[in-house]
């Protein structure tokens, strides 16, 4: 049985880096942008898990449980700031929160 080169995990781990930091960046809608933040943070759980199982150590499956716990929060704390954010605003715009001042 052949396995899958780890270079093709970490080749994807990169593409799905890229496509979250461009939508961090080019995008204005804020649910874009935090769902950009969520593949940054799955692109990294990648390559934490592709590195752990080549180095047959645990660390990296460590590492990856806690940044899904630090996401989970993050989507907890950011989903909350998003909705009150819409509600005071009525728009999802970051140009248009870009201010404290209403």
């Amino acid at each position: 049985m052949n396995a899958v080169p780890i270079s093709w995990f970490l080749t994807l781990s990169a593409v799905l880096f890229v496509l979250g930091v461009a939508g961090f960046v080019f995008r204005r809608n804020i649910i874009t942008v935090f769902m950009s933040i969520e593949l940054m943070l799955n692109a990294v759980n990648l390559s934490f898990v592709t590195f752990s199982y080549q180095l047959k150590k645990v660390d990296g499956h460590l590492f990856t449980f806690f940044v899904m716990v630090v996401a989970a929060a993050e989507a907890a704390v950011g989903l909350a700031i998003i909705l009150t954010v819409f509600k005071n605003r009525s728009s999802l715009n970051i140009d248009d929160v870009d201010t404290m001042k209403d």
